[in-house]
């Protein structure tokens, strides 16, 4: 986690400028992102909430995504990784909604996607998504990896913003 921490630190920091907020759904990443942003001092300002959506119940009870929404879609996309950042943002009432989809390892998933794939989403003023392949069954690893990615893709779309 020390290497998710100055990411954390340099994105806390800008939205305590910006005075803006964020809410996180995360899914193989575990809660490295949230927990990484809320290891900074004064997370209170811009944190409203995340969740770790790790099955179709979660997703269902904690963000209300039913069955219907998931027409056409299957986890670990970026459409899937899209509709998690919009949602988990706007059932929050935050700037932004940021969004982790994947499979940390040590196997792949049910839908033929490798040990280290993930697909990410950033929703708000600037809308960003990713998908990135470690090519690594280290689920610790991957899980960092992913966190990691998902912090800088969200530097980045701050970054458009000026």
């Amino acid at each position: 986690m020390n290497d998710l921490l100055p990411k954390a630190a340099t994105l806390g920091a800008a939205f305590i400028a910006r005075n803006e907020t964020l809410a996180v759904s995360e899914t193989s990443a575990g809660g490295l992102v949230s927990a990484a942003l809320l290891s900074i001092p004064g997370a209170s300002a811009y944190f409203l909430g995340g969740a770790v959506i790790y099955t179709a119940t979660a997703r269902s009870s904690l963000l209300g995504i039913d069955d219907d929404a998931m027409t056409g879609l299957r986890s670990a996309s970026e459409g899937y990784a899209r509709l998690l950042a919009r949602t988990v943002r706007v059932r929050h009432g935050a700037t932004w909604g940021l969004a982790e989809t994947g499979a940390a390892g040590p196997s792949g998933n049910r839908y033929g996607d490798a040990a280290g794939h993930t697909c990410l989403a950033v929703s708000g003023p600037v809308e960003l998504f990713a998908t990135i392949e470690t090519g690594s069954a280290d689920r610790v690893a991957d899980m960092r990896a992913f966190a990691g990615r998902l912090l800088d893709l969200l530097g980045e779309a701050l970054a458009e913003m000026g």
